[in-house]
């Protein structure tokens, strides 16, 4: 029989209120209040004006932003600060189709998202209406399910469910719809309490088939991923992998589940990886998974470990059951949280008395990867990044978005506690900034540092503007070098010398930053950065640091050239 326990505090039953009659845009409001939902991103459109209306005086902050998918990235970011999924309101056909970018980071990377989008009118679908599009069509590929609302005494049915399942199973985003004249209309509705509940791990005998086989294995290798992690899981995961002495990999852009520097901490599956870590994967004769997806990036385009003959034994821990066995069979699969599941191994195992060689080995293959290597020009990013990691506090918080230049954080920076890691799994340009944004909101004592390059911070620079309206003294590290470096990368190796579609005219990006009323200054020699980045902190304001750097370096080690020289060879 299934144990339940509650995942959180019950709240108290919402106080019964007086016979009245509410809008639609009111009921929507008030659901959110009783979910503990402190902040929603948003922009304004005419399509939900109720739902502002409500927000007057409900005590929860509407952070106004300048376009979707800038605020949908925020949104985003809040949902995997948490604890609550991030809120987001935004209006029809455009802005959804904006705010598409932000739901999409939020699908790959398991982050529990709440979307409002404003609708036209019930009366006037099927019309080709202005900004009329099927917005349940629209999103059904991005979201965890769409729905749309045609009678508001069902809003708190809707927000019900809605909160249910952006944090179930796989968590995820939700959209739903909202015509505006039923947000209009007045009902007398009974508010609907939040009593999420989940399912403890079942099988006391489960850890201990676990412990069992990772000693009966001689190559094993855990790989700790995916939605529902914490400061707790993270020291979990630390304790567990020390007391059978277990190397530990994490898949891409989730760094900060375990302390960089813990002894078997062996480095991250990511995007250009360690060649020696991939070699790890190919070699393990068994792999944990906690909690990750086993997906493309992770297995190196499902190379690493072949789905048809994987030749490893699988313990796949998983929320999602849909997920275990979706691409690779597992030996012993698990329908649970990790975390959880992480806690009852972490109370039921027994110290192991020899240290392994495999996990030493990986261990040192590590450092020697994360030892700098020297790139062309005056601005070093191994410099830079290495200065950030060795200098800003141990909880300061870095977000990126994706570019050429993300290789070098993901590479050189020391992530060393839980929760200072924000960016998408999915790849998504543009998200940086927005990330910070709604960081430095939710810790305003941390350091929130952004790196973005060139064409990934103009994706969304227009929110400096919503940092500088509230107060979120962000620090962005912009790295130009006048190109979309990672299309320019994979052009020079297919299409050598024949450039198109991937060079970039930049504004000043610091004066645009002091035209925002922030902190802007640009760096040309990497001994300047540091001093840069003081005064950028003293400033108290939302600040740029444009390094200008030379467009022949390159994340895979070698020069422009050289990765041309490479293309013209094949």
């Amino acid at each position: 029989m299934k144990t339940v326990v509650p995942l959180k505090s019950p709240k108290p039953a919402a106080t019964p209120r007086p016979e009245s009659l509410r809008h639609g845009g009111q009921v929507l409001v008030d659901q959110l209040v009783l979910r503990g939902i402190e902040r929603v991103f948003s922009v304004p459109g005419e399509s939900f004006l109720p739902v502002l209306d409500g927000l007057v005086g409900s005590g929860i902050r509407n952070i106004v932003c300048r376009q979707e998918g800038g605020a949908a990235m925020m949104a985003e970011a809040q949902g995997k600060i948490g604890p609550e999924p991030g809120v987001l309101f935004v209006t029809r056909a455009p802005g959804a189709a904006n705010a598409s970018a932000g739901l999409h980071v939020a699908r790959h990377d398991s982050t529990p998202l709440v979307a409002f989008v404003g609708q036209i009118e019930r009366g006037d679908r099927d019309r080709d209406a202005f900004q009329e599009v099927d917005l349940k069509a629209m999103f059904a590929p991005l979201v965890k399910w769409s729905a749309e609302i045609d009678d508001p005494a069902r809003i708190p049915e809707y927000v019900d469910r809605a909160f249910r399942m952006a944090t179930s199973g796989r968590p995820g985003p939700v959209m739903l719809s909202l015509p505006e004249d039923m947000l209009h209309d007045k009902v007398d509705v009974p508010d609907r309490p939040d009593d999420a509940f989940y399912t403890s791990p079942e099988g006391s005998n489960f850890a201990e088939l676990v412990i069992h086989q990772i000693e009966r294995s001689h190559r094993p290798l855990v790989i700790a991923g995916g939605p529902g992690w914490s400061g707790e899981a993270a020291a979990n995961l630390g304790r567990f992998a020390e007391a059978l002495d277990l190397p530990v990999a994490v898949p891409f852009r989730r760094q900060d589940y375990l302390d960089n520097r813990h002894p078997n901490y062996i480095g991250d599956l990511g995007v250009g990886m360690n060649p020696a870590l991939a070699d790890a994967v190919r070699q393990a004769d068994l792999i944990l998974a906690l909690g990750t997806r086993l997906g493309d990036i992770t297995t190196g385009g499902y190379k690493l470990i072949d789905p048809a003959n994987p030749a490893k034994r699988i313990i796949h821990v998983h929320p999602d059951p849909g997920e275990i066995g979706k691409v690779y069979p597992a030996q012993l699969p698990f329908v649970a949280d990790a975390p959880v599941v992480l806690a009852k191994l972490t109370r039921s195992v027994r110290p192991r008395s020899e240290k392994r060689q495999w996990t030493a080995d990986y261990r040192m293959a590590y450092e020697r990867w994360v030892r700098p290597k020297e790139t062309p020009g005056a601005v070093k990013l191994e410099q830079v990044v290495t200065w950030l990691s060795d200098n800003l506090p141990e909880d300061a918080i870095l977000t990126n978005g994706a570019g050429n230049y993300a290789a070098w954080l993901h590479r050189y920076f020391c992530f060393k506690q839980y929760g200072t890691q924000l960016a998408p799994t999915s790849g998504s340009m543009g998200y940086g900034l927005p990330a910070a944004i709604a960081a430095k909101l939710a810790f305003p004592e941390r350091t929130v540092v952004a790196m973005a390059g060139d064409g990934c911070f103009q994706m969304t620079l227009n929110e400096m503007s919503t940092a500088m309206q509230h107060g979120a003294a962000v620090i962005a590290v912009v790295v130009n070098n006048g190109r979309y470096g990672t299309i320019r990368m994979h052009q020079e190796k297919s299409f050598p010398g024949r450039v198109s579609g991937t060079d970039l005219a930049n504004p000043d990006f610091a004066a645009l930053a002091r035209a925002y009323g922030g902190h802007g200054e640009r760096v040309q020699r990497s001994e300047e950065f540091a001093g840069a980045f003081v005064r950028a902190q003293a400033s108290g304001r939302m600040a740029v640091i444009e390094l200008l750097v030379d467009p022949e370096a390159l994340s895979t080690g070698m020069t422009l050239s050289q990765t041309r020289e490479v293309g013209e060879s094949k």
